[in-house]
């Protein structure tokens, strides 16, 4: 038999030896839970094959993204028609940020 006393810990819990009652199952409109079709809450998932984007759409991101950093290089290394300009810079980002955007909305 174990002593009990300072230092020696009595047992608890699930392995203590005593029984324990078993818990109810909270159903769906037991307590306060409700679930998120009674409440009105509940979307139903789109199918997969809805949600596609078309075949020209990855290939327009990378033109842009590419297109968008050729710009803006080809302007600092003075490649460009005229002199440096910051039109050309503009271009080049509003290509790279629509490319970036685009690429979120990628299905």
């Amino acid at each position: 038999m174990a002593k009990t006393g300072p230092g020696r810990n009595k047992k608890s819990g699930s392995s203590s030896g005593r029984t324990t009652t078993p818990t109810k199952h909270r159903g769906a409109n037991t307590g306060r839970y409700v679930s998120a079709e009674e409440r009105g809450r509940y979307t139903a998932p789109v199918p997969r094959d809805v949600e596609k984007s078309p075949r020209w759409f990855g290939p327009l991101i990378l033109i842009l993204l590419i297109g968008g950093v050729l710009v803006v290089a080809l302007n600092y290394l003075n490649e460009l028609p005229g002199a440096v300009s910051p039109w050309y810079l503009l271009v080049g980002l509003v290509a790279i940020f629509s490319a970036f955007y685009l690429a979120t909305k990628y299905k």
